[in-house]
């Protein structure tokens, strides 16, 4: 069962992932350029998570560091892709998307793309006519949720005025 524990951590972190991005992004003060700043912290995050803890792990458990070419090169693409996708969350919020409208495409779409690539890749056993009929209505249904979800998301509550005078502040003690 550690791989549900796992799973269920990932989707705890992602689903954090675009409200701490989005903040970030806000909180480096820079309208045009905060984005790109905020990815670049994304980065450092990456290398501390990614690049250092292996390295520390392998060097721990005795690995040698022969990697083959083709996993080198297919987990490279996947790194890749990991980047340009969370680049390109920051272009959404950059367009004035919301970190719920957004994250909701991105995590009901997501799966519907592995699931397609994933079977094109591995065809069930016995081909197209051995899939369920609840895992197509399952991917229906994911597709469905996330295009529900942005459609109808609550509006965020207005923002506090943070320079409201102290002479209304006293007033209204």
């Amino acid at each position: 069962m550690n791989w549900l524990i796992f799973s269920l951590m990932t989707a705890l972190c992602f689903g954090l992932y675009g409200i701490f991005l989005h903040s970030g992004q806000i909180s480096m003060k820079d309208p045009s350029l905060g984005r790109y700043k905020a990815f670049l912290f994304v980065g450092v995050a990456y290398f501390v998570i990614a690049v250092l803890v292996p390295l520390i792990l392998l060097k721990a458990q005795g690995a040698t560091l022969n990697f083959p070419a083709k996993g080198m090169a297919l987990s490279f693409i996947a790194g890749l892709l990991g980047a340009v996708g969370a680049f390109c969350i920051l272009l959404a919020f950059g367009a004035k998307g919301t970190p719920a409208a957004v994250m909701s495409i991105v995590f009901a779409g997501a799966p519907v793309v592995n699931a397609i690539v994933s079977m094109s890749l591995h065809p069930p056993k016995g081909g197209v006519s051995a899939i369920p009929w609840q895992f197509v209505l399952g991917i229906l249904l994911a597709a469905l949720g996330g295009c529900l979800v942005t459609m109808y998301k609550p509006a965020p509550a207005a923002a506090a005025k943070a320079n409201t005078p102290p002479a209304k502040i006293a007033k209204a003690e």
